[in-house]
């Protein structure tokens, strides 16, 4: 039976952990799908590029407020959608075949499975079973977008994050099934595309997660203006045939589309792997367990990523991969991965970005918290915008004077957000970081340098 130096089960994020001071390792790199996993051809690389695209149709859209003659004839869907994944696509087979070529890396298209303790057995599309050992094993296998079962048993045909960006024609009438930021993205980029867009959400207002409650009620209101909202609904049932759905929901309203997109969460591929075979533990959430250094349960078995990680964000799966990489060359110091302040972005229209606690949370563990608060409006290159929506909130400890959390909405917002998490990282006073260094005027930073003032001028 062939034997390795180590073993990676998928090509995302695990590809990274693969390193020049590994040239005389023996390694088996796994894929099920396409290299380079779910960011590069599923997730966040297609959906920023198509999201971006969507915020030039929208300015072509708006371009009279800006006194500029202009008109949006319309997108070239498929145009775009191969622009894409022109792109996507070359870096994918470009990647596939450096570790084909590399002469210690043998690259395995198939779904791989535990059959003993750093034991694997990887299935090809042929059937045919490849069997081996390894010294250390990587589980970087990610997650998959959850189908309900209402969805899954009507037997009519729905779309997800992994299928929609590639459809050959963009949809007239799009329902969406989730009201997160996977949700939200999409439904951005079909509404700038010319689809009518309606949203079903199980809770009172879109976002979750990391979002403050203010910036989930402004975005809320502002997409009322833009999709059909069906809030506190959820989807009973699915009628008709292919391009004709009719969904009723739980308050007995109906929802026409030709499209369906479910969006309604995801979940890991841990249970793909028969992780008991190997020794590896399954949480209660259904994520390989693992500590801070990436060790999961089993001796020699690593984990990283959307299958392993609370956070399944790109970033946070790239940072644990440098950690796992790490200790796997230095197994006698070895280097653990923090989950503490993990910003995040939402590139829809407009853009939402957050770092560290929400006003719920610093009421419940920080109550003499502050809270500093300035519109887009109130600086000048907001006016050069015309913006009157967006809006920059930080929350501050008020006894330390330290950056408890930040959230901005507007242009511009998954940059200026990392102004807050160098602050928040670094424990940089409130007062220091805006009266310390000098803000560019008139740039768009202002808006976080005067939210800052304000806390200091509510101290």
């Amino acid at each position: 039976m062939k034997h390795y130096d180590l073993a990676i089960i998928g090509s995302g994020s695990g590809n990274s952990v693969i390193d020049d001071a590994m040239a005389d390792w023996d390694i088996a790199l796994v894929e099920e799908r396409r290299a380079g996993g779910t960011c590069l051809n599923y997730g966040c690389i297609p959906s920023k590029m198509l999201a971006y695209t969507a915020e030039v149709a929208d300015t072509v859209s708006d371009a009279d407020d800006f006194d500029v003659d202009a008109q949006k004839r319309g997108v070239r869907w498929n145009a775009l959608r191969d622009r894409v994944f022109g792109r996507t696509d070359q870096q994918s087979d470009e990647g596939r075949k450096g570790r084909e070529e590399a002469d210690n890396v043998t690259y395995y298209q198939g779904h791989a499975e535990f059959t003993g303790p750093r034991r694997l057995v990887v299935t090809d599309e042929d059937g045919n079973r490849h069997e081996f050992t390894a010294d250390r094993i990587v589980i970087a296998n990610g997650g998959r977008p959850v189908i309900p079962d209402v969805v899954a048993d009507s037997g009519l045909p729905y779309e997800t994050s992994d299928t929609i960006m590639r459809i050959d024609t963009a949809p007239r009438r799009l329902a969406v099934l989730g009201g997160g930021y996977i949700a939200a993205e999409l439904a951005h980029v079909f509404s700038a595309a010319g689809a009518e867009v309606t949203i079903i959400e199980k809770n009172d207002l879109l976002l979750g997660g990391p979002q403050d409650d203010d910036i989930r009620h402004t975005f809320t209101d502002l997409m009322r203006a833009r999709w059909d909202l069906r809030l506190n609904a959820e989807l009973q049932a699915i009628a008709g045939e292919p391009g004709h759905l009719t969904l009723t929901l739980s308050d007995g309203s109906t929802v026409t589309a030709d499209t369906l997109l479910v969006a309604s969460g995801r979940t890991p591929n841990a249970d793909r792997l028969n992780a008991e075979a190997g020794g590896v533990e399954v949480d209660d959430h259904g994520r390989i367990s693992v500590d801070a250094f990436g060790r999961t349960s089993a001796d020699g078995v690593f984990a990283l990523g959307d299958v392993s990680s609370p956070v399944t964000l790109k970033h946070v799966a790239n940072r644990e991969a440098d950690v796992v990489k790490h200790n796997l060359l230095h197994p006698d110091r070895l280097r653990a991965a923090s989950h503490d302040h993990v910003p995040s972005a939402v590139f829809t229209q407009p853009q939402i970005a957050s770092v560290g606690m929400t006003e719920d949370q610093c009421r419940k563990d920080h109550p003499d918290y502050l809270v500093g608060r300035r519109d887009f409006s109130d600086v000048a290159y907001g006016w050069a915008m015309q913006d009157t929506d967006g809006y920059c909130k930080v929350l501050i400890d008020g006894n330390t004077d330290l950056v408890l959390g930040a959230h901005v909405i507007g242009p511009q917002a998954a940059t200026l957000i990392h102004v807050f998490v160098m602050a928040i990282e670094f424990q940089l006073t409130a007062t220091d970081l805006a009266r310390r260094p000098y803000w560019i005027h008139p740039a768009l930073t202002e808006v976080v340098q005067n939210a800052l003032l304000d806390v200091a001028a509510a101290a």
